[in-house]
Order: C-alpha cells, then sequence, then structure tokens
C-alpha cells in the first residue's frame, strides 16, 4: 500500500464553536495524524477557510501557516483570498497577496468557496492573479448565488471552461458535487448538487478533461469518490485516462468522518484492475508534482 498525499483537508487549532450540521468541532491536527496514521496517508493540504461563506469557523491564512510549521509531517497548505478583499475592485492587485503567502510556503489557492458567479469580474480578476503568480486553485462548485457556498456555474459548466480557456496557464483544482456530478450524461438541475448513481455515459466533464490540460481532479469528499466508485469499470478507465492529473483526497473535516477512496483504490490495484501508475500517480506523485514540484 503506497503512503498517501491527501490534496484537501480541514483543521482548526482552538476548538470552540460547534458545527450545526453534525454538532463537532472540526478534526484538530492530532485528530488528523490519527486518522492519516489509521488511513496510510503521509500527510495532507490544509484548504484554508476564510470565506465567511464556507461555515461558521472562519480560519485565517496565518493560521493554516502556523499548522503547517507546527506540524511539517502532517500539513501543507494553501492559503486563500476573497474576491473582495483589497479593494473590492476587478483591479485589486491580488499578487500582493499571493507572493507573500507563497514566500511563506503556500502551494496553492483554496478551497475557494465565495459564492459569486464564475464570470463574475472580482471573480475573474483573482483567477488572473493566481495564474500569473503560477499559483494552483480548488474551487468548490455550488449550483446558485444564495443558500449555498461555492463559486456558482451553470449545468454543463460553460464558465468553468471558459475560465480554462482564458487563463491556460492556470491549473484548476475541481471539487463538490456540482463539478462531479458532470462526469454523466445523467447529470440534470435537480441532481447536480448531489449524488448521482449507476451507470456512467461519459458527460460533460470528460469533454473538459479532454479538451483542457489545465483542468485538475480533486477527488475528496463524497462528491469525488461518488464520481469513480459508481461505476467501477467507468471510474477505473477515468483513472487510468487521466491518470496525471487526479489527486486522491479525503476532505476530513470531523473527527468522525470517514470515506471509502483510499480502500477502494488500494483493493483495485491489489486486484490488479488499476494499473501500478495510475495508482501511484493519483495517491501520491501528482501531489508531489503539484507541491514540491518533483
Amino acid at each position: 500500500m503506497i503512503k498517501k498525499i491527501d490534496i484537501h483537508v480541514h483543521t482548526r487549532v482552538v476548538q470552540m464553536l460547534r458545527r450545526p450540521r453534525n454538532n463537532e468541532f472540526y478534526a484538530s491536527p492530532a485528530q488528523i495524524r490519527e486518522k492519516y496514521d489509521a488511513w496510510g496517508i503521509e500527510k495532507g493540504v490544509i484548504m484554508t477557510g476564510i470565506s465567511p461563506e464556507f461555515g461558521f469557523h472562519i480560519q485565517s491564512n496565518e493560521e493554516a501557516y502556523m499548522l503547517a510549521e507546527q506540524y511539517p509531517e502532517t500539513f501543507y497548505w494553501f492559503c486563500n483570498l476573497h474576491p473582495t478583499m483589497g479593494s473590492n475592485s476587478p483591479d485589486t492587485d491580488f499578487s500582493y497577496f499571493l507572493n507573500f503567502y507563497k514566500s511563506l510556503g503556500a502551494k496553492g489557492v483554496g478551497e475557494a468557496t465565495f459564492n459569486y458567479r464564475i464570470d463574475d469580474p472580482l471573480v475573474d480578476n483573482l483567477f488572473y492573479h493566481c495564474a500569473e503568480c503560477d499559483m494552483p486553485v480548488t474551487i468548490h462548485l455550488a449550483p446558485q448565488v444564495g443558500g449555498f457556498y461555492g463559486i456558482v456555474d451553470d449545468l454543463g459548466l460553460p464558465g468553468l471552461e471558459a475560465l480554462l480557456v482564458k487563463y491556460p496557464k492556470l491549473r484548476i483544482l475541481g471539487h463538490s458535487q456540482c463539478f462531479w456530478s458532470e462526469i454523466g450524461k445523467d447529470v440534470n438541475q435537480e441532481n447536480r448538487g448531489g449524488y448521482p448513481s449507476g451507470e456512467v455515459r461519459p458527460g460533460r466533464l470528460v469533454e473538459l478533461f479532454e479538451n483542457h490540460p489545465n483542468l485538475l481532479g480533486d477527488l475528496s469528499a463524497g462528491s469525488g469518490e461518488n464520481a469513480v466508485m459508481r461505476d467501477e469499470d467507468f471510474g477505473l478507465w477515468f483513472l487510468e485516462r487521466f491518470q496525471e492529473r487526479l489527486f486522491y483526497g479525503t476532505d476530513v473535516s470531523s473527527p468522525s468522518v470517514e470515506f471509502r477512496l483510499g480502500g477502494w483504490l488500494d483493493q483495485m490495484h491489489e486486484n490488479g484492475r488499476l494499473s501500478d501508475s495510475a495508482y501511484a500517480n493519483v495517491c501520491r506523485n501528482n501531489a508531489l508534482g503539484l507541491l514540491l514540484g518533483k
């Protein structure tokens, strides 16, 4: 079993405010380490939670930096920015923030959860600077403005494609139900925010991966694992076909949360259904390349 790198995790230092959804605190660094040791994970990437749309316990970039410094055996970190930061203007120079946090070891930007349309000028400006500063971005897509957290795009992801075309240097790690549900043709306005099941007929997302090499896939959470596990034959084909652009992840946030993807990947490899190269790339190598240039 290969030691994995988790491309997406959440943790907090101070345990003061419980999350109403499950009445739990965010997982502490010690609790993350315990899960990592049990699941065969070497390190994970902290997704910094600065956006008020994201949840109930805001986290600063400075805290994420401190955690990565204090627990270097467990964490890398992404900084995070909101499109209104600076001057609340489409002319804000986000390179000021990005280069500063990059100098402190931030490996990218994320998780972008602000609830603005993907074609909003404020959002476009932020992504322009991420491209110019060579900072990959993890995005959480949402179905609408209001009532959700995440960047809003329409069914079929036309805004995401426009962004990939406009900024070919920008590496985007797609994440969430509204992203991964587009893997099959059965997605519609009603189920795009959930977990479609059953056989997969390749959908819009496969087309985007085929046509845009700057699109990457964050396989964390129920949305990522569902995309490749709901139809094993298709999922294995997808992992092989795009093995250099897919990333194992958990999206652990609460101490009690469990995910199946890691064990499934191990099993598929042990059974000879997932090649050595795809298994190593998805579980580890792609992350090291993105984070460390290896």
